[in-house]
């Protein structure tokens, strides 16, 4: 008896491209995370209140949110190879105009154009991602967002270092990472124009006939998805936005310790963005997406009771925990909808943004209203509509079933 490949070579898993996707999602996601880790000095510099800064978060996610499901829906039957650097051509001119500013009312315009150019790059990058898979779509997803969330926390220590020292201006030091991303995302172009369309619509047209759903079941399905990741992104929210805030203002700690400590939980989310795409191949979404959400809740209960030495630790699980729903969600929603890849990834990762945006000013303008000990003390339930999960169909699909068998052949 041998064992029979589960693929054949055109399919197997085009790990370059995903590194190379990869690698320009942490330079997008490091010089978006840039800006909310200079908020203290932007208040500083202009005098915001929270709501106001609650507000460029708002503009900047907002922008995404509403643009990024019509994009998706728009590259599913028009695609476009070359899209990804143009969007990140738009998050450069952004970043720049960040640097520049001179009002609050430039900052928003800034904010809109990242906004913009990340409405572009996540849904087609994600796409690309699903291409790239050869079937093992946890883990391209997985590999794909643990860039974004290194990214995330290599924007806080960078901002420590640099932009806080050199002041905002610095920010256009960062060009220099966008113009890399643009010449890697052109590369990540030809192999997409040449190979990716041909896997995409062939695993596409497998996978529909594995997993079809009556339409109103999908919707439940959909909607009870989309209540997850509101849970998930509000939690999120407040640590993205105000975490700096709440450890000055509870522990008196100084900018740039505070700034470390945002750097450790981004780290931690990065951890647990690689371990969920995998773990969902092998064992299942819907048991990454239980334990990922309602497991975190024991941990997000004791955090705001807890010193400035257990909030650090506290901080490593509710990031690695929570972290790992989003993969599993999103290969997920592309299981439930093979045919809509960039729609379902333009939806997911547009709804995130908006869900990110309007929690950072809801909690901004309620911690004005109240105090951040208050808003995390609020937060701290939102993991409960995890409870939601039990309502999710149980996807099986071919690329799982080989994760779980050998196939055989006799000599």
């Amino acid at each position: 008896m041998t064992p029979v490949s589960a693929q054949t070579p055109a399919e197997k898993t085009a790990f370059a491209i995903l590194i190379m996707i990869s690698v320009c999602h942490l330079l997008n996601d490091m010089m978006q995370t840039l800006l909310s880790a200079i908020y203290p000095l932007l208040q500083s510099n202009y005098g915001l209140s929270f709501a106001q800064i609650g507000i460029i978060t708002l503009t900047f996610q907002g922008t995404a949110s509403i643009l990024q499901p019509m994009i998706g829906f728009y590259i599913d039957r028009n695609p476009r190879p070359y899209s990804l650097a143009m969007g990140m051509g738009l998050t450069l001119s952004g970043l720049v105009l960040f640097s520049q500013a001179g009002s609050y009312s430039v900052l928003l315009l800034a904010a809109a154009l990242v906004g913009t150019g990340s409405s572009v790059f996540h849904p087609e990058s994600s796409r690309v991602a699903r291409m790239a898979s050869g079937g093992r779509h946890g883990l391209a997803q997985s590999l794909f967002q643990v860039g974004g969330n290194a990214g995330s926390a290599i924007g806080p220590l960078l901002a420590a270092l640099i932009v806080l020292r050199h002041g905002q201006t610095s920010l256009a030091w960062f060009s220099l990472a966008a113009m890399l991303s643009i010449y890697l995302l052109i590369q990540v172009g030809h192999w997409y124009k040449k190979h990716g369309l041909m896997r995409l619509q062939s695993r596409a047209a497998t996978t529909a006939t594995q997993t079809a759903l009556p339409r109103g079941k999908v919707a439940l399905t959909l909607a009870v998805l989309l209540a997850l990741m509101f849970s998930k992104f509000f939690y999120m929210a407040s640590m993205s936005s105000y975490y700096i805030f709440y450890l000055i203002d509870r522990f008196h700690l100084p900018v740039q310790s505070a700034q470390l400590h945002l750097f450790v939980f981004f780290g931690a989310v990065a951890f647990g963005t690689v371990a969920g795409g995998p773990i969902g191949d092998r064992f299942g979404r819907k048991v990454v997406i239980w334990v990922s959400i309602l497991g975190v809740l024991p941990f997000t209960l004791a955090l705001p009771y807890a010193n400035l030495f257990w909030t650090g630790v506290l901080s490593v699980p509710i990031g690695v925990i929570l972290a790992s729903a989003f993969p599993a969600i999103v290969v997920y929603a592309q299981e439930l909808l093979p045919a809509r890849v960039g729609t379902v990834a333009g939806m997911s990762f547009g709804f995130a943004f908006g869900m990110g945006g309007i929690g950072a000013a809801v909690l901004g303008h309620l911690a004005d209203l109240t105090s951040l000990a208050y808003v995390y003390h609020l937060c701290s339930f939102l993991p409960v509509i995890g409870l939601l999960a039990i309502f999710l169909p149980h996807l099986e699909t071919e690329s799982r079933r080989r994760m779980r068998a050998v196939t055989v052949r006799p000599l």
